[in-house]
């Protein structure tokens, strides 16, 4: 914060500019993408788990590293997928969510609630 002096001397006070969090989306909601590597991670202290992460190589060319959400997977090497925002909190460095039901990658299988985040249509009887 400046001081009054500083304000005086010169009125004209700067504003910061916006950096964005998910540099890689440049802007838009979601990007598709070619995996390259899939791997398992583990989280952060408190936490305990092998969290699958994938290597993803934008269709900008950006290479980033995105979270698989849900049970299982059928993700291969080369499998095109859609990318979105999205960290994971217990994953340092981990910011974008992989889409389910969208290009190679499957919905979750067998799920009830929370159907929208995991690409599950509703089961009509």
């Amino acid at each position: 914060m400046p001081t009054i002096n500083q304000l005086c001397k010169s009125s004209v006070r700067k504003k910061k500019l916006y950096v964005s969090k998910r540099p890689a989306l440049f802007g838009s909601p979601q990007r598709k993408g070619v995996c390259l590597k899939i791997f398992n991670r583990t989280p952060k202290k408190p936490n305990s788990a092998l969290r699958k992460v994938v290597k993803f190589k934008l269709s900008n060319k950006k290479k980033i590293e995105a979270y698989i959400p849900g049970e299982g997977h059928n993700l291969q090497q080369y499998s095109v997928a859609l990318m979105r925002g999205g960290r994971v909190p217990d994953l340092p460095g981990v910011k974008y969510k992989l889409v389910r039901g969208k290009y190679d990658l499957q919905p979750v299988k067998n799920r009830k609630t929370s159907r929208s985040s995991y690409g599950v249509k509703k089961n009509l009887k």
